[in-house]
Order: structure tokens, then sequence, then C-alpha cells
């Protein structure tokens, strides 16, 4: 395999996609290359009751009823829709199981306000057009359109950021199950081979930007993810995805409990802080999510081996806190202050340990930013 930056997660499992496909004597809908159950243990891992030969890693830390609600969704005709805040792993998770149900998560849209149908239906190849005119060959097929012929599962990222019209073509394609080229007088009709359907994801905070029609939001079922409070889960989350990250960057770089606990707490405090607010200046831009936990992490990682000794120090950690959720200059910069002067600083009176080291490191970095 040639090195990637980030492999999807059918390359990245290939091995165990492989075995697990090898023991699979399950029911499996359609074209499905695993079994539901199966599909399940992938994205879950395995536990010691299934009695399997060998472990499979968990890959997606949630409740069990989210990832089996999905799946039983897939296996029917309509879409699944993955709706909750930023951070919260819901395209993560339309991965995995685009991956363990079709071997392919790749057939991917991504929605923004320049999405058009073009990117959900298909486009031309305007020099092969010229030359010999339209025809299935001179068509190029968008991911969803792809996904429609293999009978595989296409994902759209974003969905609530795509406009009315883009939306609307989505009606007719989880409706009808075909797509009409009107330019072609022969071949003119895609139709979904079985297999196929649709795993979107919605921002919850998007609300309002392009709201979903009642004729689309009864195409889909919805799987609400939410935001992850479990310390414990949380933590596992944290680990697993920066053990990755250091894998990925070649990086061998202890992180001590303590420090990933001092992240912890500082996050849940400011969640806390947020709920309590009573108006947005009062509350950090940051989702203050799970997967920004991680990106804070990574983020005091890499800055202690490049300009570092290659150990992850609470003052390190404290100012890529700082620097990542400061967005806002001066709001976020005063609500950090607030938080480093009201909660950190009694907490490193009572507690000790790192609590000073990381009081010093976030001072200095608001005070730096200020």
């Amino acid at each position: 395999m040639t090195d990637m930056l980030r492999a999807p997660a059918e390359v990245k499992y290939a091995d165990e996609l492989d075995w697990l496909e090898s023991i699979d004597d399950g029911p499996k809908p359609f074209s499905w290359r695993l079994s539901p159950k199966m599909v399940r243990l992938f994205v879950l891992g395995s536990e010691r009751a299934d009695g399997l030969d060998r472990e499979v890693s968990q890959k997606w830390f949630g409740d069990r009823s989210f990832v089996e609600r999905s799946i039983v969704t897939l296996a029917s005709d309509r879409g699944l829709l993955l709706i909750g805040d930023p951070g919260t792993g819901k395209s993560w998770l339309a991965e995995l199981l685009a991956a363990a149900i079709s071997r392919n998560s790749t057939l991917v849209v991504q929605g923004t306000a320049g999405t058009t149908e073009d990117h959900i239906k298909y486009s031309w190849n305007v020099s092969m057009v010229i030359a010999k005119g339209q025809s299935r060959a001179s068509m190029i097929p968008s991911p969803i359109m792809t996904a429609m012929e293999r009978g595989v599962i296409g994902r759209f990222e974003e969905l609530t950021r795509s406009t009315s019209d883009v939306q609307d073509a989505l009606i007719s394609i989880l409706s009808e199950k075909y797509v009409s080229i009107p330019e072609l007088d022969d071949d003119n009709i895609v139709f979904a081979q079985p297999g196929f359907s649709i795993i979107a994801t919605a921002n919850s905070r998007d609300r309002g930007v392009n709201d979903l029609s009642s004729a689309l939001k009864r195409r889909f079922n919805f799987v609400r993810i939410p935001v992850v409070t479990n310390k414990r889960s949380e933590a596992e989350i944290v680990r697993f995805r920066t053990t990755e990250l250091l894998r990925r960057h070649q990086i061998e770089l202890d992180v001590p409990p303590n420090l990933l606990d001092i992240l912890l707490q500082s996050f849940a405090d400011l969640r806390t802080a947020a709920a309590s607010a009573t108006s947005d200046d009062e509350k950090l831009e940051s989702a203050l999510s799970t997967a920004e936990q991680i990106g804070v992490l990574e983020d005091a990682i890499l800055h202690s081996t490049f300009f570092g000794d290659r150990t992850l120090r609470a003052q390190t950690l404290a100012g890529s806190l700082v620097g990542s959720l400061a967005r806002r200059s001066p709001e976020d910069l005063a609500i950090l202050n607030k938080y480093w002067h009201g909660v950190v600083e009694p907490r490193s009176k009572q507690d000790g340990g790192d609590w000073p080291a990381f009081l010093e490191g976030g001072r200095e970095a608001i005070a730096t930013l200020s």
C-alpha cells in the first residue's frame, strides 16, 4: 500500500475487514459485504463474550443503540441522517458504516453553499462532448450516482449547508431510486442497484442555514448523536484518536494521565459555564467538543516534539488550550481569563500537582494574546 496522509477506514482496517468477512455466516442484506451483526462488531469492537479468535478494536465510542439503529436504517430503503453538534463523531461513524457495508467510504459529496445538482447527479466532460457529442462515455457521474450504479453506500456531508435546489434533487433520488439523463436519447436512466443508500450528516448548530424540507425529512431516518459528557468515555475517545495521530506523525511521546485529566476537567468546566451563560457574548465560540479536545492535545504534543524536550508539560497544554479556544478577541479571551482566575487558580492552590503549572501557562498565553 502506498503511503497516505489519511487512509480511509476500508484501507486502514482492511485486514480486520477481510477476517470478519471470512468468518461471517450471518444473513446479509442486498450486496452487503458484512452482516448487520458483523458491521456492529466492526464499529463497536469485540467483547470476551463474543468468543472470537482475535480482538476487534473499538473504533467509535458511543451508545450501542445509535449504531444498531443506523445499521437497521441502511438495511431498509430509507436514507440515514446523523445529526448532532460539531465533533460528536458523525462523519467518522458514517465512514465506518460505509467501509463495513460496502468496503468503500470515499463516495462522498461535501455540502456547501456552492454545491449544485451536478455534484449529486452528473456533469459532462466538455472536451469529449465537443469531440464526440453527449454520451454515457462523456458523462461524469457524481459520487452519489456511482453509489447507485454499484449498489453501495454514498455519503453526503453537511447536508443542511446545501441549498434547497440540491436538497430537492436528493428527494428524487431517495424516493424514485433512479436518475434521468434527459440529454441522452438512449440509455438515459440510471437505476439504483440493491444495496444503495445514503448516509448524510448535519450539524445541529446549522439550524436555520438551509433547513430540511418536510419532504426530505420523510426520506431519512434521524439518528441524533449527543455530545459525550461521560468523562471515562471521552477519555477513551481522546486516547484512541491521539494514539492514531501520534502513529501518523511517527512520534513517540507519552501523554501523562494527570494531564489528560486536567484537559478533560477544563473542558467540562467550560461547558458548564457555557450552559449557564445568558448571552452569546458570555459563551466561547468553540463548541467545546471532543474533537476540539483532541485538537488541543495534538497541538500541545507537536509543540512539545518540535520546540520542546519531547515531554508533554502542563504549561504547553495550557498554551495550546488558550490558543485553540480564543477565536474572538476580546470576548473569548475575557471568558478564558475569567475561567483561569475563578476556577484554575483556586484549583491549583487546593489540588496542587500539575495545576499550578497549568495556571501559569494559561496566564502567559492569555497575556500574549491580549
